[in-house]
């Protein structure tokens, strides 16, 4: 396992908001474009603590993720700089703690901050993981020509270049009819 429990769960959180982006999401639509899609969104990630569940809360975690989706374009000194920043900015705290189902994993702001902000600093504090084990580039773009969405390969080998099974089927399906016209 390259990372811990609650690292991946971020991590895998990470890449499903960033792919909710109408550039990235594969109905082509903003995937959380009302404050009950955010919900389902969190809710299955499990997310805890304060939720304001309208339009304001929907903008901050809108814009948090234009933030977030940067991350797939910066080189690791740049990503840890803005990691940094962002931390700085919502004066994160690191601290351990046990709640519901979970063992002893990091929070570093308090559950009743708003959304965006507890969510930058969980994908802040996931990504301090990834630049300081040097697998920042495990953070791709979907290898399909078609797709913008991106992933974090938490494969063991490291060798996984699409987002979904789709892209990579789609892609696969096209190589194979062009063998069958050569």
């Amino acid at each position: 396992m390259l990372f811990a429990p609650d690292t991946i769960a971020t991590l895998e959180f990470t890449v499903a908001l960033a792919n909710t982006h109408p550039a990235a999401s594969k109905s082509g639509l903003d995937e959380i474009a009302t404050p009950p899609e955010l919900t389902a969104l969190v809710d299955e990630f499990n997310y805890t603590g304060r939720f304001d569940r309208d339009d304001a809360e929907l903008a901050e975690v809108q814009q948090s993720r234009e933030l977030i989706r940067g991350f797939w374009s910066l080189d690791r000194d740049a990503a840890a700089l803005e990691v940094n920043r962002m931390m700085r900015e919502a004066n994160a705290m690191p601290y351990l703690i046990r709640h519901d189902e979970y063992d002893w994993h990091l929070h570093a702001t308090a559950p009743d901050a708003p959304l965006a902000e507890r969510i930058r600093v969980e994908v802040g504090l996931a990504l301090m993981d990834v630049i300081r084990s040097d697998e920042t580039q495990r953070m791709r773009v979907c290898d399909a020509p078609d797709c913008e969405g991106v992933l974090v390969d938490l494969s063991r080998n490291g060798s996984k270049r699409f987002c979904s099974v789709r892209c990579g089927n789609r892609v696969n399906q096209v190589a194979y009819r062009s063998r069958l016209v050569e």
